[in-house]
């Protein structure tokens, strides 16, 4: 009901990607699968996704389409410089493994890599409650935003392009950062016009290890 709802208001025939977005213990994953997998051999998804599903979640679920000849295209999961447990959870690993896309939300730490929130220049709303962007936090980021305008001045790239040229470095992964307006979605974009070097991606790596746990 809920994709024919949605390919009506789309007013589309077909889905491109749908991705179930968070596990639910309302319904089995094997179950959810194959109700997926039908969708696909109806012609009305072409491929399927999952979202902030574990490494165990992703290899069941794969295992479960893989019976019916569907691949499962990605595992949507928080990811950034800021929040790299991806990493040490399995779940990049699963990717690799089974060959899953992980489509990165939140790749900017909402906007917290784009170097224009300071101690002196907070952010308003709700994000001005949030660890990241207050005393310790907002200090502790500093260092990495420093890092990032470094390597930036050196592509002619700002902070936040440098954050997300660093996920893209990883074939695995796709950043999905926000914008607002054109003007932040054209900035966004400008991470896809230049590569980092071997030596830049490792710098980025080891400054921010406190956020891989």
């Amino acid at each position: 009901m809920a994709l024919a709802d949605s390919l009506e208001r789309l007013q589309r025939r077909t889905i491109d990607l749908l991705q179930h977005h968070y596990p639910s213990n309302r319904i089995p994953i094997p179950q959810l699968m194959n109700l997926m997998a039908d969708a696909v051999e109806a012609g009305k998804i072409r491929a399927i996704g999952v979202s902030n599903y574990t490494a165990e979640q992703m290899r069941l679920a794969h295992a479960e389409l893989a019976k019916r000849g569907i691949p499962l295209a990605s595992n949507q999961v928080h990811y950034s410089l800021l929040y790299r447990k991806p990493e040490g959870d399995g779940v990049l690993d699963a990717c690799r493994e089974l060959g899953v896309t992980l489509i990165a939300y939140s790749p900017l730490a909402m906007g917290a890599l784009t170097g224009k929130y300071t101690a002196s220049a907070a952010p308003r709303g709700l994000r001005r409650f949030l660890g990241t962007f207050r005393g310790k936090g907002i200090q502790a980021v500093q260092p990495v935003i420093d890092l990032l305008r470094t390597i930036g001045n050196q592509h002619s790239k700002t902070p936040g392009q440098v954050a997300l040229r660093w996920l893209l470095e990883n074939r695995l992964v796709l950043p999905i950062p926000g914008a607002k307006n054109a003007s932040q979605a054209a900035e966004n974009a400008g991470a896809l016009s230049f590569s980092l070097t071997v030596s830049e991606i490792e710098a980025l790596d080891a400054i921010t290890l406190p956020w891989k746990r």
